[in-house]
């Protein structure tokens, strides 16, 4: 299990940030809120990155708006900004994006085998970005925690390497919902042996330069702030590949 340390203070007061900005009403599935229009501060798509040689390795990011990329354009979400890293490094990633805006962890793990079982082959990692919506719908800690389960116990049984993208409760909900919530990454996370990256809008919530005008969800300049944090992450959790696992065959001697 990796876990990046980070100021518990610091990402306490971001998780704030974030409740006071209103994430259920902007990503709640039940209305149809249309994309924001482009602005001023919107950035040009993440750059197209050729795939490098080398052995394929396939991605599923699996998750809510954060990963859908609301109010971004085609090509602008984080999944695509963590491809275009990961192949800039030398890694022939190929990441499908299965964000879905509004999504709580129940959603998620409803329509989660299905998009499995649609991918092209297994895939190599799957990252996981829910929780956001269940903690501001005070959904309980267990009824989350159960789900984010249920989704690991199905790559466990696939023997798919995991990754969490993390959320967070704010302290304003009470200690025993926050200790509650907060503390289901990291006890999944050491119990599936899954990677964690503890808040995903860790060094981005709170920064208006960073932020969409609904201060939810990062313009393109957050999502780079984000994919350059995670994606030497998402690489080091990809697993070995076959042919840097697989001992030669010791050549019989000749007689």
């Amino acid at each position: 299990m990796e876990i990046i340390n980070l100021q518990r203070k610091r990402l306490y007061a971001a998780a704030a940030v974030l409740v006071q900005a209103g994430l259920l009403a902007a990503c709640d599935r039940t209305a149809e809120i249309p994309a924001p229009a482009p602005t001023a501060t919107a950035g040009p798509s993440v750059p197209q990155v050729a795939a490098p040689k080398g052995p394929s390795r396939l991605i599923l990011a699996f998750g809510d708006s954060l990963y859908a990329g609301y109010g971004l354009d085609r090509g602008q979400s984080l999944p695509d900004a963590i491809q275009a890293r990961l192949r800039q490094a030398g890694v022939n990633a190929r990441i499908v994006n299965a964000g879905v805006s509004g999504d709580t962890s129940a959603a998620g793990r409803q329509r989660f085998v299905f998009a499995l079982d649609n991918l092209p082959r297994k895939p190599d990692l799957v990252l996981i970005g829910l929780g956001g919506n269940d903690v501001l719908r005070q959904i309980a800690p267990a009824e989350t925690k159960a789900n984010m389960t249920a989704m690991l116990g199905e790559l466990q049984r696939r023997h798919i390497p995991a990754m969490l993208t993390g959320m967070m409760a704010p302290p304003n909900l009470g200690a025993d919902y926050t200790n509650g919530f907060n503390r289901i990454w990291t006890d999944l996370a050491g119990q599936y042996h899954a990677t964690l990256y503890p808040f995903i809008l860790d060094g981005v919530i709170g920064n208006a330069g960073l932020m969409q005008a609904d201060r939810v969800h990062p313009n393109p300049a957050g999502v780079a702030r984000i994919a350059d944090r995670v994606a030497p992450i998402v690489q080091g959790a990809l697993p070995p590949t076959q042919a840097a696992v697989t001992p030669r065959t010791a050549s019989r001697p000749r007689i």
